[in-house]
């Protein structure tokens, strides 16, 4: 007999419940407090599980498989057209319910929290960047209202306001060059603490079997490597590489009809962070390597660098779940 499914509108304090009763065909619609919800599913027989993949969504699917059930999550995107007339807890937990009886629906993957840390550390890194980089434009726009031009790049900028600074200092009043000494110092601590995150991440990276075995495709660093692998979760959630692909954003946005087919730009979907690093990768395998293969260079030859680099960058994301989902090795490709 089918499990019965129960699907979960997640909230911070109160939970959603929607599920159906295989026997008799009853609706069950219920609110549960925070308290509640893990001793409810801990008096169920084991059941299947929907959620949407939002929030707290792989924290409570973690708990919830502890309990020995089948968690599944659904990203949002599929949820939303089962909504029916307004929008509320139970409404959407019945939305929820309904996308999960779908035949061909797709789920995601349960992160482990050996996989969401590292997410939370690269988020953390890219905050933390972001601000040096504000920090840096602002230095540079205070400094230029005095008369001085720092130079291009986030290291020229910062010793050259270092030198600027010295040679001002009984020009500029004494608040203003304290408080930009400050700014330098600030921007200290940054390096400090983006260097010690990336160390991290690097120590993880050297531990983790599947990220070194990644690493080895050209293009993909550390940073690629342990993104990739954290946000992949398991490879066999997708179906093939282009499925990734497509999850990254990476493939053709289509707009297709009577048998006409029409391929725009990139979708841009999917996860922002992995994708743009694979960009940035495939664009310095274009830059550095002197031994492209004969294929790329023809494609360089015909299309723009940008449109190159996508292209490379949807054949490194399949790469990946070539590697992950089949335990591979990294082996290049006979030199032509």
């Amino acid at each position: 007999m089918e499990p019965t499914t129960i699907a979960i509108d997640l909230s911070k304090r109160v939970f959603q419940i929607h599920y159906v009763e295989p026997e008799t065909g009853a609706i069950h619609s219920k609110a549960l407090k925070r308290a509640q919800l893990v001793p409810f599913f801990a008096n169920r027989p084991a059941s299947r599980v929907v959620m949407e993949a939002c929030g707290s969504a792989h924290h409570w699917a973690r708990v919830l498989a502890r309990l020995g059930h089948d968690v599944r999550l659904i990203a949002a995107q599929f949820v939303r057209p089962f909504v029916k007339s307004n929008k509320n807890d139970a409404a959407d937990a019945a939305a929820i319910w309904e996308a999960a009886q779908r035949p061909g629906m797709r789920f995601v993957a349960v992160k482990t929290e050996g996989q969401q840390a590292m997410l939370a550390m690269h988020r953390i890194r890219q905050q933390l960047v972001r601000i040096r980089v504000m920090q840096v434009n602002q230095l540079r726009g205070l400094l230029y209202e005095f008369g001085v031009v720092l130079p291009q790049g986030r290291r020229a900028s910062i010793e050259a306001a270092k030198a600027a600074l010295a040679s001002l200092a009984d020009e500029l009043p004494a608040m203003l060059a304290d408080s930009l000494q400050d700014q330098l110092s600030r921007l200290r601590g940054l390096d400090e603490q983006i260097a010690r995150i990336e160390q991290r991440i690097l120590d993880w990276r050297r531990n983790d079997d599947a990220c070194k075995r990644i690493s080895e495709i050209p293009g993909v660093g550390v940073l690629t490597a342990t993104a990739a692998v954290s946000v992949i979760g398991q490879a066999t959630t997708f179906r093939s590489g282009r499925e990734f692909a497509a999850y990254l954003g990476l493939v053709p946005r289509q707009n297709s009809s009577g048998g006409k087919i029409k391929l725009g730009g990139i979708s841009k979907r999917g996860d922002v962070y992995l994708r743009t690093l694979l960009i940035h990768g495939a664009r310095s395998v274009i830059v550095s390597s002197r031994h492209l293969p004969e294929r790329l260079r023809q494609m360089l030859s015909r299309r723009p660098t940008n449109v190159v680099a996508v292209a490379l960058a949807n054949k490194m994301a399949r790469t990946i779940w070539a590697l992950l989902a089949y335990g591979r090795t990294y082996q290049a490709a006979p030199a032509q």
